[in-house]
């Protein structure tokens, strides 16, 4: 028997006596630290999840409703908002970064909470509160919206408040759903990322259909109030029906219930201050006790127009009477062609189809729905002098012919809200190419104090218009948000004859004398950069 040198010894004798070395011991391969160990043993992984999976069709069908409800509520936000705060970018950009804030911290918390707790019974908590939630946006808003102060400087605070005691509770539960889901519906890590990308596309998918499906279609068949209080109603039943298909301990599942229950009612115990939804407005018609004729159009929180139903004539706004006032200057008699860039309570055209008969008139108004309000409430109705287009008013003026125009009246600007596209260089172009030459174009501008915007509307019709005159209402001279007029023309405009009418009426504003001075340093508004709602909002 041949016996092996202990160790360190180079080389052993074989059998046939021939020394041969000492092989080195053969080295282990490195190991993939993500590779699966052999199944069975302690090497193997431990299940994803001890719960079983929901059926693939389900799990598609509650993300995709979780995040369409969140994009439902988002663009309802808006119209909800909208008497309180008005609509402006500003607006739109406070909802927005408040519903992305609710969604970042629903997927966050979702996620932890579905690692610690079994998702099965977190889903129709999540989906009844998520209802409950979507409820309690209507008393929030309109609870908290009427006492804001929206009339004093600040309104960004009070949109993001809004905002966020509205929606940011719900978008947050609602988001939470998710990564619920992705918890019960991974199996292994070798198809992670496949599951987490299907339902995340699902979920974006869902969010994409409801935003085109509320933002073109929903809002002109309900109310806003109606499709909140029916996402919520879907929600709870959803939740339900998730609780009825399995056991779970009832008291978390009725102590959501009744809160949903509370929130339902207290959704609609809230009056709404709108008389009616149009797809722009909350609009209202409101009777003045002093004078039964005279009517007040309220467009979301602004006093649009009065109106009295007996007397065309009668003017109350101060901008109203200036716009005329500056037309009776330029034509003192006789019919005129006018076009009006914006409808509201249709004051002006009732008044030229009183004083000016035989003018043929075309009135903008890309509210249908304000249309009808007016005919209904106010009276008014379009005939052979008086034509209405609804529809965008810059197509309506491209739309119009050459030197087809002696009037062009823009009043479509009314305080935060701010259609800046009919604010630019190149739609004052397309005024001018309307005009005849020597028409006038006249402009309604609301401001603030430091009337930034005021001055770079009038700077961009310097640009287009060979003589611009601008007259400072008597509100912004007292350093307060109101109503000035433009007045543009290609021909020389009579100023002594705009002054004798200030002094005449007494009624404050005054006209701007050097009007280079006044220019100085303003923006001038393009189709590529227009930043109107940041001129409205600026105070130095």
């Amino acid at each position: 028997m041949t016996t092996k040198p202990g160790a360190g010894v180079a080389g052993y004798r074989s059998p046939l006596g021939q020394d041969r070395p000492v092989p080195p011991p053969a080295e282990e391969p490195a190991a993939d630290p993500l590779a699966p160990g052999p199944p069975g043993g302690d090497g193997a992984p431990p299940p994803v999840a001890p719960w079983p999976p929901l059926p693939e069709w389900l799990a598609i069908a509650l993300v995709v409703v979780a995040s369409a409800s969140v994009l439902i509520l988002e663009i309802l936000a808006g119209r909800l908002l909208a008497p309180y705060v008005g609509v402006s970018l500003e607006t739109y950009t406070g909802i927005i970064g408040t519903v992305l804030l609710g969604i970042s911290l629903g997927a966050w918390a979702g996620g932890v909470t579905a690692d610690r707790h079994d998702p099965r019974r977190l889903l129709p908590l999540l989906f009844i509160v998520g209802g409950a939630l979507a409820f309690s946006t209507i008393p929030v808003v309109r609870a908290l919206g009427g006492t804001s102060g929206v009339g004093a400087p600040g309104g960004g605070t009070q949109i993001l408040l809004l905002s966020a005691l509205g929606f940011l509770p719900a978008a947050t539960v609602l988001s939470a759903v998710p990564p619920a889901v992705v918890k019960l519906q991974l199996r292994e890590l070798s198809n992670a990322a496949g599951t987490v990308g299907t339902l995340s596309a699902w979920s974006t998918g869902g969010a994409i259909v409801a935003t085109f499906l509320t933002g073109f279609v929903l809002v002109r068949w309900a109310a806003v109030t109606t499709l909140i209080v029916a996402v919520g109603v879907i929600l709870v039943a959803i939740g339900l029906g998730l609780w009825a298909g399995r056991r779970a301990e009832p008291v978390p599942v009725l102590a959501a219930l009744a809160l949903a229950g509370v929130t339902g009612l207290g959704a609609g115990s809230v009056a709404s201050p709108c008389q009616a939804r149009t797809v722009y407005y909350c609009a209202s018609v409101v009777t003045d006790d002093e004078h039964p004729t005279r009517r007040t159009l309220v467009l979301d929180d602004l006093r649009h127009s009065v109106v009295d139903l007996d007397k065309p004539t009668y003017l109350e706004f101060w901008y109203i009477r200036r716009l005329a006032g500056a037309i009776d200057v330029a034509a003192p008699a006789g019919p005129l062609r006018v076009v009006h860039v914006g409808g509201g309570g249709f004051t002006l055209p009732r008044l030229l189809r009183a004083t000016r008969p035989g003018s043929e008139q075309l009135v903008l108004e890309i509210d249908g729905g304000l249309v009808e309000l007016v005919e209904r409430e106010l009276g008014f109705r379009a005939g052979p002098d008086v034509a209405i287009e609804v529809g965008d008013g810059r197509l309506g003026v491209a739309a119009r012919p050459d030197a087809s125009a002696d009037v062009i009246i823009g009043d479509a600007f009314g305080s935060r809200a701010v259609p800046w596209h009919l604010a630019t260089r190149e739609f004052l172009a397309d005024v001018q190419r309307v005009l005849r030459p020597g028409g006038l174009y006249v402009a309604n501008i609301i401001d603030g104090p430091a009337q930034r915007f005021l001055r770079a509307e009038a700077a961009t019709l310097d640009e287009v218009f060979d003589h611009v005159e601008v007259i400072v209402g008597p509100q912004a001279l007292r350093g307060l948000r109101g109503n000035s007029v433009i007045v543009a023309s290609d021909r020389p405009i009579d100023t002594a004859a705009i002054e004798a009418q200030l002094r005449r009426l007494d009624e404050g504003g005054r006209r701007v004398e050097d009007l280079a001075t006044y220019l100085d340093g303003a923006e001038i508004l393009t189709d590529d950069f227009a930043p109107v709602d940041q001129l409205l909002t600026a105070t130095g």
